[in-house]
């Protein structure tokens, strides 16, 4: 039977991680697609990447995948550049290999909202 940290060292054993100041840059270039994947009520009290799309991690594979019509947003392409953030790193990091099993081959964890906020990335409520 595995466990949250069996989970959570596959994720961050195969999703590829870069550091707030590394992603602050590829977000100024306009490279990749940002996604929030912490609940709403969190983005409420802290806002989020300026730009970000905002997926509850507990959505990701319903909008990811378009045989799913009803939910399933253009912005998961295969192929994509997709730079993840949630809380911590935890829920980016597993949100990314779900991604990752599901084929998408360019996901990147950027870790926790905080660390981007105090490297001075770009933020809207």
């Amino acid at each position: 039977m595995k466990t949250a940290k069996d989970y959570m060292e596959a994720a961050n054993a195969s999703v590829p991680k870069l550091s707030a100041e590394d992603a602050i840059a590829r977000h100024a270039s306009g490279q990749g697609t940002f996604i929030d994947v912490r609940d709403s009520s969190d983005l409420k009290q802290s806002g989020t990447i300026k730009g970000a799309h905002h997926i509850p991690r507990g959505m990701i594979e319903f909008r990811a995948d378009p045989a799913v019509e009803a939910l399933y947003d253009p912005i998961f392409q295969k192929d994509a550049e997709i730079y993840l953030i949630c809380g911590a790193g935890g829920q980016a990091a597993l949100a990314g290999k779900t991604l990752q099993d599901m084929g998408f081959t360019n996901v990147t964890n950027i870790g926790g909202f905080p660390a981007w906020k105090e490297a001075g990335g770009p933020t809207e409520a």
